[in-house]
């Protein structure tokens, strides 16, 4: 019945999925899409794997319907190098023109969003906003921090730069000196400021303020933006936009495209099923508890074998959670603890440790769930509070069923051999009949003859079965015995006193 149970529970899976893939997003849905539309991509917040896989396909989908611009609305304070790279390629691979516009007004193109902006063939800035502080943001734990606003990194051969007072530690403020840098900081430097630089040489942008943005963080709003050549329009909103670049030329991978926007139509794209899922499983807190849902599955299903739920529950939600972190900068070290914290809590429930398993799990888990996310970027951490809950869940959660086990271990046994040692049964026999006085003698009757026991044997119904006794007393029918030993298929019974027994249970005259 349970594998039939799991078949059929694979089969509804198997068949949701391809259900699913046959069915287009709702904002892909349209019958038709008039040839020459601009696309406007929204996006907002952190750059990650969702909103590349979204870029990406939204960029794609307008090259498939012949759009003649593509806009993306940006909205973030940065996000995973990855992921910015991932976009920078679909932007430079797009027969489509792609303009990056900054806004609702408030908005910000920060870090990431600076690279993605050099990297478009159009640069426009809503009035209110900024961009900049492209600095790469240190990895790892214990590391240096990256240079900070103000701070220009000394170059190999450089000195801090003269004038600059002593900072209260000594160091001069306005430069970060090469001898503290760790040579990883100095290669993510070096990286970012080629990387932004062949970009706006690409573009024809102000070379010199993109290798700022990355060795000092500075920002610009977007009135200095447009000034110092950094964005190419500062328009109050889209369609305004779209007047501005009417008639004007692009180079794209297929060539130059001419444009024709100035009232050409609108397509709004939202985030589909896929992008929304991508989103909420990528997010390091969801990850996490994924992964303890999986671990908690397996372990109630291999020490339960056959319940089929919590094993195909923990199979699914681990491979969940693997998936997002393979999408998501990882420290392996973090999740490894992570994992050797669960297996300590798990052994706490089996193994007599008097909780040491139990508080090294604890600190396992913490430690490796403070490593797990090798970034420092804002929206991939996972905070304090949600560390806390998921141990102190764990902890309960363990306890609760070590609790269960030992409970189950101090029980009376029920079944087998040892059970029916006690129990109480009632003769069913009028009387027992001496053992001399029948041709049915067994091995245990003979050792009672020779030993001169006076022993009756007969039949008695005890745990609702019928039985085969023996007593040293004479015992008549109703008579309620107690078992003292058993002897193959013979019980040993003793008087256990007279109880009331339903008429039914007596055989013979009356």
């Amino acid at each position: 019945m349970c594998r039939t149970l799991a078949r059929r529970i694979a089969l509804l899976a198997l068949a949701f999925c391809a259900a699913v893939s046959l069915v287009r997003p709702a904002d892909a849905a349209q019958a038709a899409v008039t040839p020459g539309s601009v696309f406007v991509i929204p996006v907002a917040g952190a750059i990650g794997p969702a909103t590349a896989d979204f870029i990406v396909r939204g960029l794609s989908r307008a090259a498939d319907d012949h759009a003649q611009l593509a806009i993306l609305q940006l909205d973030t304070p940065g996000g995973l190098d990855t992921s910015m790279r991932q976009i920078i390629k679909a932007i430079l691979a797009s027969p489509v023109p792609v303009a990056t516009y900054i806004a609702p007004g408030g908005a910000r193109a920060a870090s990431a969003g600076t690279y993605i902006t050099y990297a478009s063939h159009i640069a426009a800035m809503a009035p209110g906003t900024n961009l900049g502080a492209a600095s790469p943001v240190q990895l790892g734990i214990g590391g240096q921090e990256a240079p900070k606003p103000g701070q220009t990194p000394a170059m190999p051969g450089e000195k801090p730069a003269s004038g600059a007072s002593a900072a209260s530690d000594g160091a001069a403020p306005g430069a970060l000196a090469l001898d503290s840098q760790s040579t990883e900081l100095r290669k993510q430097l070096h990286d970012a400021e080629a990387y932004i630089r062949g970009l706006a040489q690409l573009r024809g942008r102000n070379v010199e303020w993109a290798e700022r943005a990355v060795r000092e963080a500075v920002s610009l709003s977007a009135h200095d933006a447009l000034d110092q050549k950094v964005v190419d329009f500062i328009a109050r909103d889209i369609p305004d936009l779209m007047k501005q670049v009417d008639g004007r030329t692009y180079e794209t991978s297929a060539g130059a495209k001419r444009l024709s926007t100035a009232h050409a139509p609108i397509v709004t794209l939202q985030p589909d099923w896929r992008s929304r899922f991508l989103a909420v499983i990528t997010d390091p807190n969801v990850a996490l508890i994924l992964l303890m849902i999986g671990m908690y599955g397996l372990f109630f299903e291999f020490s339960n074998p056959g319940f089929v739920l919590p094993g195909v529950a923990g199979a699914i939600s681990l491979l969940l959670g693997l998936f997002a972190l393979q999408l998501l900068p990882v420290n392996y070290v973090g999740l490894s603890l992570i994992f050797l914290g669960l297996a300590f809590l798990i052994a706490e429930a089996f193994l007599p440790t008097f909780g040491t398993l139990g508080f090294g799990g604890i600190i396992a888990f913490v430690i490796g769930a403070l490593m797990l996310i090798d970034t420092d970027l804002p929206g991939y951490g996972i905070p304090l509070p949600m560390i806390a809950a998921v141990v102190v869940f764990s902890v309960l959660f363990i306890f609760g069923v070590s609790g269960m086990v030992l409970r189950a271990r101090r029980r009376p046994v029920v079944t087998g051999a040892e059970a029916i040692i006690g129990s109480v049964g009632v003769v069913l026999d009028d009387g027992l009949v001496a053992v001399g006085e029948t041709d049915a003698r067994t091995e245990s009757s003979r050792d009672s003859l020779l030993h001169g026991e006076p022993e009756r044997v007969g039949w008695a119904r005890v745990h609702g079965e019928r039985w085969r006794v023996s007593s040293t007393a004479p015992l008549a029918a109703g008579n309620a015995v107690r078992v003292t030993g058993r002897r193959g298929l013979t019980l040993t019974v003793v008087p256990a006193g007279d109880i009331p027994q339903p008429q039914s249970s007596r055989m013979g005259p009356g």
